[in-house]
C-alpha cells in the first residue's frame, strides 16, 4: 500500500514518513481520567447538553414517526383533520430539534473551549517552570505548535466529538424504539447487517491516529523551522542560500503532503465502506417489508415509517466512523501535550527551602564537577573557587573551556553534577529557586527584548517600578540620551527583540534592566565583545556602573575590557589553570600570557 503513494523508497522524507508512521500514541488510563475530571468538572452544563441531545434524539423518532400518519391518514384515508394536525407538529418538532442543537453546541463548546484554555495555560506555565536545559534540547516550533496545534485538535475531540457522541448515541435509542414499535420482525432482520458496519470504525481510526501522530510532528517541525529561518534571514540573504531553504521547505510540505493524503484515503473510505453495508440492509428491508406490504401483514405507511427511521439509524452509526477519526486525532494530540506536562523538572527545591536574605554575599564552588548528560564527559572538573562580597572576578579562556557552565550553576539553570554551589555559605539547592534568582542578575552576549516599550523593557528587573526610577536607570546606564531621541521616548515599541536598535542601544536598555533589579549578585556574559569600539565605550562606562558594590562574575572575550578586576580566572578544558591579578599572572608567563600576547598582537 505505500509503495502505491509514493514512487521512491530511498529518500529521506520515506524514512522519516515510515518512522512516524509505526509510531502509534496511547493515551493511557491516568491521562484519560485527567480529560474525564476536566469535562466532568463542568458537570452541571454537561447535564443540560445532554437533555438539549435527548430533544434532538427526540424529535428526530418523532420525524420518523410521523412517515406512518402522513401515508395511511393524508394520503391514503384523505384524512382533513390530520392534514391540519400533522403538519403543526412538525413545525413544533422541527423548532425542538434546532433549539437542541443549539443548546447543545454552545454548552458543547463552551466546555471545550474553557478545556483548551486550561491546556494552554497549563502547556506554557509547564514549560516556563522547566529547566532551561529541557528549552534548549527541544525546538521552539515544536513547543508552540503544542501550544497552538495540538490543542485545538484536542478540542475537536472534547466538545465535537463528545456532542456527536451522545447526540447519536440518543438517536440511535430513539430509532431503535420506532423501528421496533413499527415492526419487530422486520427490526431483526434489519440487524443482521447493523454489526458489520461498526468494523470500519476500527479498522480506518487506528489508521487515522498512526497519520495524524506524524501529520502533527511535522507540523511541529515545519514551524520549527519557519522560525529558524525567519528569525536567520539575514544569513541565509547574505550566503545566497534562499533556494537551498526552499527546497528544504519543500521536503517538509512533501512529508506533511503525503501523511495528509493517507489521512485522508482513512477517512474518505470509512464512510463509502460504510454505506454499503447499510445498503445491503436496505435492500433487504426493501425486499422482506415489500413482500409483508403486499401480503397485507403490514401498511404502506408502516412499512414507510420503519424504512425512514432504518435509513435515519444507520446516519448517526456512519457519523460514528467520523467521530472514531476525531477521536483517534484528539488521542494523539492529548498524548503529545501530556508528555509535556508529565516531564519532570531536574532542578527541585526541597520541602522547606531557605531564603536568600541581604545585600551582600560571598559566592563559594566547592569541588564543582558539571556534565550536561549523565553519559557526557564532564565539562568542569574540580572547580574550587571563592568569590568575596563586592569582589570582580574575571573569567577569561578560550571558547569551550567552561565558563557559561560555571556562572549557570549560580542562579541554578543547572545543577552541579558534584560539590556544591555556596552563596552566603548556604547551598544554592537548599535556597527557594525564586529568593535565588531574586538576587542575580545577568547581561548576556546577546542582549534578550522584548517587542514592548523601552519603559516595559526596562521595568522587567523590577515590575513596581516607577517612571522616574526607570529614567535613573537609563541614565546610570549611559541609554537616556538616545532613548530621548526616540518618536515616543520611553513609550518607543521597540520591535521583536529589539530589532529597531543597534547593538549598543539593546546592550545598554539590557544594563538598565539589570541596574534597576539592584540584585547584589552579577553575571556579564560577554557583554560587549559583540560590539564595535564606539559602543563598547559606552557600555562599558555602564556596566562600571552596574558592578558598583556588587559580586561580579564577567566572562570576557577581549581582555582589555577586564583590567578593572579584582581577580582573573583562566578556564582551561573545565579546569581552572591560572588565576591572579593581570600583573601576576602576566609575569606568570602562561596561558593568560599566550592570549594577553596574541589579542595585542592582532589588536
Amino acid at each position: 500500500m505505500l509503495s502505491f503513494f509514493l514512487n521512491v523508497d530511498n529518500s529521506s522524507w520515506y524514512n522519516k514518513l515510515r518512522f512516524m508512521e509505526n509510531k502509534n500514541p496511547k493515551l493511557t488510563k491516568t491521562r484519560q481520567k485527567k480529560i474525564i475530571s476536566l469535562v466532568l468538572a463542568y458537570w452541571k452544563r454537561l447535564l443540560l447538553a445532554a437533555l438539549c441531545m435527548v430533544v434532538v434524539a427526540g424529535a428526530n423518532g418523532a420525524m420518523a414517526l410521523l412517515v406512518k400518519p402522513v401515508m395511511d391518514d393524508i394520503f391514503i384515508n384523505q384524512n382533513r383533520d390530520m392534514l391540519l394536525l400533522i403538519p403543526g407538529i412538525a413545525i413544533l418538532v422541527f423548532f425542538l430539534k434546532g433549539a437542541g442543537t443549539f443548546g447543545s453546541e454552545y454548552l458543547m463548546n463552551y466546555i471545550g473551549e474553557n478545556i483548551i484554555r486550561f491546556f494552554r495555560e497549563s502547556l506554557y506555565e509547564k514549560i516556563m517552570d522547566l529547566p532551561i536545559s529541557f528549552i534548549h534540547k527541544e525546538k521552539t516550533g515544536a513547543l508552540m505548535s503544542r501550544i497552538t496545534n495540538d490543542v485545538n485538535i484536542v478540542k475537536g475531540m472534547v466538545s465535537t466529538a463528545v456532542i456527536n457522541l451522545f447526540r447519536d448515541f440518543f438517536s440511535v435509542i430513539a430509532f431503535l424504539f420506532v423501528i421496533f414499535y413499527r415492526d419487530w420482525q422486520l427490526a431483526l432482520g434489519a440487524f443482521v447487517v447493523l454489526p458489520l458496519a461498526f468494523y470500519p470504525i476500527i479498522l480506518f481510526g487506528r489508521r487515522v491516529r498512526k497519520f495524524s501522530t506524524g501529520t502533527q510532528e511535522t507540523m511541529a517541525d515545519l514551524n520549527s523551522f519557519l522560525h529558524e529561518t525567519f528569525t536567520g534571514s539575514k544569513i541565509i540573504k547574505i550566503f545566497n542560500l534562499q533556494d537551498f531553504e526552499k527546497e528544504r521547505f519543500k521536503e517538509k510540505t512533501n512529508i506533511l503532503f503525503r501523511l495528509e493524503m493517507k489521512k485522508v484515503i482513512a477517512k474518505a473510505l470509512s464512510s463509502p465502506v460504510m454505506e454499503f453495508l447499510g445498503g445491503l440492509g436496505i435492500a433487504f428491508i426493501i425486499w422482506f417489508g415489500g413482500l409483508r406490504v403486499i401480503n397485507g401483514s403490514s401498511t404502506p405507511g408502516t412499512f414507510f415509517s420503519f424504512l425512514t427511521a432504518v435509513m435515519m439509524l444507520y446516519d448517526p452509526v456512519k457519523k460514528l466512523s467520523k467521530l472514531n477519526n476525531t477521536i483517534q486525532e484528539g488521542i494523539a494530540s492529548a498524548s503529545r501535550i501530556f508528555d509535556v506536562l508529565e516531564e519532570s523538572s531536574i532542578i527541585m527545591e526541597t520541602k522547606n527551602p531557605e531564603k536568600l536574605m541581604g545585600r551582600s554575599f560571598d559566592v563559594e564552588f566547592d569541588h564543582v564537577d558539571f556534565s550536561y548528560n549523565d553519559n557526557e564527559a564532564p565539562v568542569l572538573n574540580d572547580i574550587n573557587l571563592k568569590a568575596a562580597p563586592g569582589e570582580v572576578l574575571a573569567l577569561v579562556g578560550m571558547s569551550g573551556g567552561g565558563k557559561t557552565s560555571l556562572v549557570n550553576l549560580v542562579p541554578r539553570l543547572y545543577d552541579v553534577t558534584r560539590g556544591r554551589v555556596l552563596i552566603a555559605g548556604k547551598n544554592v539547592k537548599d535556597l527557594s529557586i525564586k529568593s535565588l534568582r531574586d538576587h542575580i542578575s545577568i547581561v548576556t552576549q546577546e542582549p534578550i527584548l522584548f517587542n514592548e516599550s523601552v519603559k516595559e523593557n526596562i521595568r522587567y528587573g523590577k515590575m513596581d517600578a516607577t517612571d522616574l526610577e526607570i529614567e535613573n536607570a537609563a541614565k546610570d546606564a549611559f541609554a537616556y540620551e538616545f532613548i530621548q531621541g526616540f518618536p515616543q521616548g520611553f513609550d518607543t515599541i521597540i520591535g521583536e527583540l529589539g530589532s529597531r536598535l543597534s547593538g549598543g542601544e539593546k546592550q545598554r536598555i539590557c544594563i538598565a534592566r539589570a541596574l534597576i533589579k539592584d540584585a547584589p549578585i552579577l553575571i556579564l556574559d560577554e557583554a560587549t565583545s559583540a560590539l564595535d569600539s564606539q559602543a563598547e565605550r559606552l557600555v562599558q562606562k555602564a556596566l562600571e556602573n552596574l558592578m558598583k558594590g556588587r559580586t561580579s562574575f564577567v566572562i570576557a572575550h577581549r581582555l582589555s575590557t577586564i583590567d578593572y578586576a579584582s581577580r582573573i580566572i583562566l578556564l582551561k578544558n573545565g579546569a581552572i589553570k591560572e588565576q591572579g591579578t593581570h600583573d601576576d599572572l602576566m609575569a606568570q608567563k602562561g596561558d593568560y600570557f599566550k592570549l594577553q600576547t596574541m589579542q595585542t598582537a592582532k589588536g
